[in-house]
């Protein structure tokens, strides 16, 4: 039946996303890693964060090519193989099926362009040797355009709308509420996944978390291509972390950071539904906001400080938290989170 095969044919899609995500990404750490090596490629610690930290000094950075690569080249290979045994797994099943590429499409060219801009940030840090890279402004600027960019491709397809559970759809009241909601969620996000880059193997253990969950949200929502281009990113989270794991052998930047952000973001408006990042990326949420908090905080009593070190995971390291304990905790914490995103989805269908 064509049903059954559809079910199984997006099975094994995910499962090849999967496996060849991972290989790529691992395999690739043994030729990029000794490279930026090579170029002398090395993070520079902020003095303001932990001592410890200061052993890092000279690590190799920009490590986020290595799952960026492996990310578009397990994809490339599912969608190109599905395509020669005659299928559509990304508008299947899906009335608006120009909807359904744009989406998916969009949303990893939005991804890859933020992974240019910590690229670019990364490369000027390693070249001044500075920790400072792009100024606030110049990110700032580069970033809204890149949302606005990817929402203007989304308004282009289709009359906007979010999926709210347990609601159903519902249109945006007007296209600027669209914009200016759009760009403050994806803003948000991708600097927030961007804040969990600071401990070793924690935003790309987090990643995967929500990745798993997203990849499951889309085969509920019958958007297959968003579900493979998740579990390609989960693959290729977990190859990464054979080489980012503590102690690491190599960092991924911001141009890794702002990918994972990038793409994160894209998933979440790829299945119609940002509010559900909350429960999904519930540690970029503590991160960012602890982030925030701290700074509020900070101006508001005159200097005093209410975490020891903001974003929140320098707070538990400093209170005595290993680095490991650290990433198991917030994966856990966040592997909770991706399931009530998920029961939410599943269950908030009307």
């Amino acid at each position: 039946m064509k049903g059954q095969g559809f079910v199984m044919n997006s099975i094994w899609a995910i499962i090849l996303a999967v496996v060849i995500g991972f290989a790529v990404s691992g395999l690739l750490g043994i030729v990029v890693v000794p490279w930026l090596h090579k170029l002398k490629f090395g993070q520079t610690i902020l003095d303001i964060g932990p001592n410890w930290h200061k052993e890092k000094q000279g690590t190799p950075t920009m490590g986020g090519i290595m799952f960026i690569a492996a990310t578009l080249i397990a994809v490339a290979v599912v969608l190109i193989t599905d395509k020669i045994m005659g299928g559509d797994i990304v508008a299947e099943g899906i009335i608006m099926a120009n909807a359904a590429r744009v989406k998916l499409y969009g949303g990893i060219l939005m991804a890859i362009t933020f992974g240019l801009i910590g690229f670019f940030d990364d490369y000027i840090k390693v070249v001044k040797k500075r920790n400072l890279g792009l100024t606030a402004m110049q990110k700032t600027i580069l970033q809204f355009l890149t949302c606005a960019g990817y929402l203007t491709s989304l308004a282009l397809i289709e009359k906007p709308y979010i999926f709210i559970p347990f609601v159903g759809n519902r249109e945006y009241w007007a296209i600027p509420v669209f914009f200016l909601f759009g760009i403050i969620v994806i803003y948000a996000t991708v600097n927030a996944v961007n804040f969990t880059d600071g401990v070793d193997g924690l935003c790309a253990s987090v990643t995967l978390t929500a990745s798993v969950a997203f990849a499951t949200c889309a085969i509920l929502q019958k958007y297959m291509g968003i579900s493979i281009v998740a579990a390609a990113l989960a693959g290729a989270c977990a190859g990464y972390l054979i080489w980012n794991w503590h102690p690491a052998k190599v960092m991924m930047g911001d141009t890794g950071s702002m990918f994972l952000g990038g793409l994160i973001v894209a998933f979440a408006f790829g299945i119609d539904c940002p509010i559900i990042l909350i429960p999904i990326g519930i540690i970029y949420v503590i991160e960012g906001l602890s982030d925030v908090i701290q700074i509020l905080y900070f101006k508001k009593t005159g200097g005093k400080r209410l975490f020891k070190m903001a974003p929140i995971h320098h707070h538990f390291e400093m209170s005595g938290w290993s680095e490991k304990k650290i990433v198991v905790i917030f994966s856990l914490v966040n592997l909770i989170g991706g399931a009530i995103g998920v029961a939410l989805m599943y269950y908030g269908r009307v």
